[in-house]
């Protein structure tokens, strides 16, 4: 019975859409455009939230960043008093690395940009990041060919490299680099690896991977160590400390300890999260989103009264048929589905016609940003166009359904 009344419902709503084109196709102008704009706006911010993470990445997860600057700034400390404050060094890392119980791993990292590196007559402006041993537990190192380094040659600062994908092709066009030799301000190094290829990112929190150079720190320090003796120092954590709160009172207490901080005096080092770049992008998501949701609903508020005033207009024209379906025995259940099965799929038409040109637009080129219509994002199209169709045709089908037959039949 549901599926015959479902199926006559059916053919009913698109006998009424197909008799008049041109009125069908205005009315799925708004409810079309609406849905376009809250899916897109949807798509944009889980697309940009996507890309973001990608990035992160590759400065780590579970990883605690001790630093002189924080990346967040608290408002209630006084910014000019992180300049006052003095540089995490090597000599802290090693610290630390002897003493911390709750670290699953630590390295120091330090960089410069803009290098010239030089192979023969080719050369190129690389990324030049000094690391200690661990750097490839705290952050992702994918090597193509080739090996990562070993404790000796980063333990005392053997000249070796490993390249990024561009500056591999650069230095070496064609050829198998592994053993060969490139000069970096003045020094030989010997390429003993040569990382994925990981293309452009909307973010490249940490730099390009195809731009870098990875050295060991203690090379890394002679050549630049004299113009600002300064380390990064990242601390990754275990997946069952967490919050990393362990790791992170204990970082505290033996960062105090060695820079012999009384306890009435602030600390004068920051511990930066990785995820504290996600948390401070959260609310201008949320203002994309709100934007998004105020556009389209907007936008489909009017698409909302269009496909109310064509319903209103559709049960006027078929008062007589209405009339005749009711003298012949047709149930008010009847004639309500009838005409909110034509409003919801007529709604359904227009959001999947958004959708499809949201699918469109993950196509056109926009360079590293990497655009996807998520499956959720298209349950949310559907959905809230249906709930669209049970809103606005709700009343007019209401109003077929409770008409008089003997009155609907005379209206002609």
């Amino acid at each position: 019975m549901y599926l015959r009344l479902t199926y006559e419902s059916f053919r009913f709503a698109w006998q009424a859409l197909k008799s008049n084109i041109l009125r069908t196709v205005l009315s799925l102008l708004g409810v079309t455009v609406g849905i376009f704009a809250i899916i897109s706006v949807f798509t944009f911010v889980d697309s940009m939230e996507k890309n973001i993470k990608s990035s992160l990445s590759f400065i780590g997860n579970n990883v605690i960043y001790v630093q002189k600057f924080a990346w967040v700034q608290d408002e209630e400390y006084p910014w000019w008093k992180f300049f006052q404050r003095p540089p995490t060094n090597y000599q802290e890392m090693k610290f630390l690395e002897g003493k911390l119980e709750h670290a699953q791993a630590i390295c120091g990292i330090d960089a410069r940009g803009g290098i010239n590196v030089k192979s023969k007559s080719n050369s190129f402006e690389s990324l030049v990041f000094g690391v200690t041993y661990q750097y490839n537990v705290i952050s992702e190192v994918p090597i193509r060919i080739g090996r990562y380094f070993t404790t000796q040659e980063t333990e005392s600062g053997r000249n070796v490299a490993i390249l990024g994908n561009e500056v591999a092709n650069t230095l070496f066009p064609g050829g198998d680099p592994i053993g060969s030799e490139f000069k970096l301000k003045g020094q030989k190094f010997t390429v003993i690896g040569v990382q994925e290829k990981k293309g452009k990112s909307m973010i490249d929190i940490g730099g390009d991977a195809d731009i870098k150079v990875l050295i060991p720190y203690l090379s890394f320090a002679k050549m630049f160590n004299g113009e600002r003796p300064e380390i990064d120092i990242a601390v990754k954590g275990y997946d069952s400390d967490t919050n990393l709160d362990q790791l992170s009172s204990e970082i505290t207490g033996l960062m105090r300890t060695r820079r012999g901080l009384r306890p009435n005096q602030d600390d004068n080092f920051s511990l930066n999260r990785p995820e504290a770049i996600a948390k401070a992008l959260d609310s201008i998501f949320d203002v994309l989103t709100f934007a998004g949701l105020f556009i389209g609903g907007f936008s489909g508020l009017i698409g909302g009264f269009g496909i109310a005033n064509i319903m209103f207009v559709s049960v006027k024209e078929r008062t007589n048929i209405i009339g005749i379906q009711k003298s012949l025995g047709a149930k008010n259940h009847f004639i309500l589905f009838q005409f909110l099965f034509e409003a919801i799929f007529l709604c359904l038409l227009g959001g999947l016609i958004g959708l499809i040109l949201v699918y469109f637009l993950t196509f056109l080129p926009m360079g590293s940003f990497d655009l996807v219509l998520l499956p959720k994002n298209i349950i949310i199209g559907f959905t809230i166009s249906t709930l669209a169709g049970v809103i606005f045709g709700i009343i007019p089908a209401w109003m077929a359904a409770k008409m008089d037959p003997v009155t609907a039949i005379r209206s002609k």
